[in-house]
Order: C-alpha cells, then sequence, then structure tokens
C-alpha cells in the first residue's frame, strides 16, 4: 500500500499538524539505531520535538537514517551539548521533566498519571549508565517501566516507544 492509502500526511503537512505536547530528550546515546528508533515512534505519535544531547549522534548520521526512514525529516529536533542548561531552560518554560531510570526514587508507569495540561519532557540516558546523576536531582519525577522477566533493563528505544504510548493513551480521547 502507499502513504496515500493509509491516509499518511505528506511531511510538510505532518510538520503543520497539531503535536502532543511531549518532548523526548536523548542524553549520551550511543547507538544511532537507538536514535533513529526514537525519531520514527515521534512521528508515529507525532510528538512535539526531540531534543538530543552529548555524545547522542545528530541527523544524517548513517545508522539513525537507517532506523528512521525519514522522520528526521519531519520530527523537528535539535541538539544541546550542555543538558544541565536544557533542563534549566525546560523549567523556565513551564516543562514538566521526567527521566526514565530505574532508582530507589522512581516510580511505576503503570500508576502514573500524566499532567497533561502542562508540556512534558521525557529524559532517556545512555545505554550503559543510564541517565547522570546530575541530571537526576533535577527531575520532577522518576519513572520506571516494571519488568517481570530474568532482565532488568529495556533496549532505550523500546523505552522510548512505551513511554510515549502511555502518553499518547492518556492524551487521546478513549476509542481513537
Amino acid at each position: 500500500m502507499q502513504a496515500e492509502e493509509l491516509g499518511r500526511l505528506k511531511t510538510q503537512d505532518y510538520q503543520n499538524a497539531p503535536k502532543l505536547p511531549l518532548t523526548i530528550v536523548l542524553d549520551n546515546i550511543r547507538s544511532g539505531l537507538n536514535v533513529g528508533s526514537a525519531f520514527r515512534t515521534a512521528d508515529g505519535f507525532a510528538i512535539e520535538q526531540i531534543f538530543l544531547c552529548g555524545i547522542t549522534a545528530t541527523p544524517p548520521h548513517k545508522e539513525i537514517l537507517k532506523t528512521a526512514i525519514g522522520a528526521n525529516e519531519s520530527v523537528s529536533w535539535s541538539y544541546h551539548s550542555d543538558i544541565m542548561a536544557l533542563c534549566h531552560k525546560l523549567k523556565d518554560d513551564g516543562y514538566i521533566l521526567i527521566g526514565v531510570e530505574q532508582t530507589t526514587d522512581s516510580h511505576s508507569l503503570f500508576s502514573y498519571q500524566f499532567e497533561l495540561n502542562r508540556p512534558t519532557a521525557v529524559f532517556f540516558g545512555n545505554e550503559v549508565n543510564g541517565l547522570s546523576e546530575a541530571v537526576l536531582p533535577v527531575l520532577d519525577k522518576i519513572l520506571e517501566i516494571p519488568q517481570f522477566g530474568t532482565k532488568h533493563s529495556l533496549n532505550v528505544s523500546v523505552c522510548v516507544g512505551i513511554i510515549t504510548a502511555e502518553y499518547a493513551r492518556q492524551s487521546l480521547p478513549m476509542g481513537t
């Protein structure tokens, strides 16, 4: 099937379409494939923007292009070298800052209700080390995705998908 047959928007139309007030912040993500996947998820759920920080690759990185399959052209994004400055700017702009991390202070995603009346920025950290110790105290909330198997971590791009889908589920009218 062609994009038109599926009712997909063209890139220009997508850029002008309404977005969920959700921002994805990727901090020190090693894999361009994970970054590209985050772009695809962002496009799929029509989120506002992606901020890339630290060592995170930026388009047109080959691995990003491979998994983004063009979503890097439709989703608004920018690079920020100083994540702490970004955190303070987002707070000043009224954003709720949420980290996705396993800590003693984390709350289950399954029982969390997003504050849908305020813009939200969700932070995802390095595939091995997670979110930096400097960022954690600045966050308003830390969420953890409950897991029940023998492994107690998920790929960062999978986490982006789960969190974004839950935000969209809570945002959209029932039956949409």
